[in-house]
């Protein structure tokens, strides 16, 4: 079984880079079995469509805007995932939208697809997650840890 973590985001765009920021605290205190490969797409859209064959079980890491309160964490499956891309945040969630659509009429759109997002607060040009998200971050890593263990891929500590 093959699972891929994708976290994307413009990482020099205060909250949008959530995802990416994400994947690299992951990468720094985890150690990850064989079949978890984890990827920082930043906004790479459709250019991450290679990445995707084969791929049993896709975890993506965004921010999202879901009109909530900043900082608030989302966790969508099944058809919920496209329509939370449809309220577009920043330009490379049309490049998901559009990945997730090629990709299932290739034929190999992962069956099991899971989103871990948050609100953000700002995505304006600055580096680093706003105050109301930065404790969102913390708790993503362990939904993704936890979400990786209930499929049998559980990480180690660093």
């Amino acid at each position: 079984m093959k699972i891929l973590v994708l976290g994307l985001g413009n990482s020099l765009m205060s909250d949008d880079g959530f995802g990416v920021f994400a994947v690299q605290k992951l990468q720094q205190d985890f150690r990850f079995p064989a079949q978890v490969a984890l990827l920082d797409g930043g906004t790479l859209g459709l250019d991450l469509l290679p990445r995707l064959e084969g791929v049993e079980k896709l975890l993506i890491l965004d921010a999202i805007n879901m009109d909530a309160a900043p900082g608030e964490i989302f966790r969508l499956e099944g058809e919920e995932v496209p329509r939370a891309f449809a309220n577009k945040l920043s330009v490379h969630q049309m490049g998901v939208q559009d990945l997730l659509a090629v990709a299932e009429l290739q034929g190999y759109c992962p069956p099991e697809l899971v989103v871990w997002g948050v609100q953000p607060e700002s995505i304006e040009m600055r580096i680093g997650l706003t105050e109301p998200v930065k404790p969102a971050l913390e708790k993503v890593v362990q939904g993704v840890v936890d979400e990786l263990t209930a499929w049998g891929a559980a990480p180690e500590a660093a």
